[in-house]
């Protein structure tokens, strides 16, 4: 009995929280639709609200903005936009702050969170996976003696909470690992693990003269 129940378990839960985390989604960028006037919203037009249309309308939004700034005109609209969003108190330090973030994650030819790293923590002996998110910078820079980067250690099962570290580069392993698989086995913590690859396998027999 115990053991169906747990089957049971292990086929619902994974299901069920990830319709949850969709819903959730959904039901956030649903609410793109409030930007319509009311007579366009789907309630008015055929009398019933349809789940996902604001999804669909977010994601339009999103596209039509990445095209139009990919030209000049586009560009220098931006850059007057943002020529005002810095003059307004509390406003430019919110934006400026959320920008040089985003433009971190997302930008093509950044290193943020695009190697997965081994590294000792909380204490000597213990090791957990860390993300690259760069190197020390500013004032700090000064009084780290030697090569130093900045990693991101995810907790567990909810990534999105952690800590900020620099350690010496020596100091961390980088690992064969995407971070997706790197993701995956954090959240599940540790019982999804990544294909094993024997390294003395993959490398090469050495030639003895």
């Amino acid at each position: 009995m115990r053991k169906y129940f747990v089957t049971g378990l292990l086929i619902l839960v994974p299901l069920a929280i990830t319709l949850w985390v969709l819903n959730l989604i959904i039901g956030t960028m649903d609410q793109s639709l409030l930007l319509l006037p009311e007579r366009w919203r789907p309630e008015a037009l055929f009398g019933f609200h349809i789940p996902g249309l604001g999804t669909i309308l977010t994601l339009l939004i999103i596209f039509i903005t990445g095209l139009a700034t990919r030209n000049f005109i586009g560009k220098q609209v931006v850059l007057a936009w943002e020529a005002i969003l810095i003059r307004i108190p509390v406003v430019n330090t919110i934006y400026s702050s959320v920008k040089q973030v985003s433009d971190t994650l997302f930008s093509s030819s950044g290193n943020a969170f695009r190697k997965a790293l081994l590294v000792e923590y909380p204490r000597k002996g213990c090791w957990t996976i860390a993300f690259l998110t760069g190197a020390p910078g500013g004032d700090v820079k000064n009084h780290l003696q030697g090569d130093y980067v900045s990693l991101y250690v995810p907790t567990t099962p909810n990534p999105t909470s952690g800590f900020f570290l620099m350690v010496p580069r020596a100091d961390t392993i980088e690992l064969d690992m995407s971070v997706d698989a790197a993701l995956k086995y954090i959240v599940s913590m540790g019982v999804v693990a990544p294909e094993y690859i024997d390294r003395k396998l993959a490398e090469p027999a050495k030639v003895v003269h």
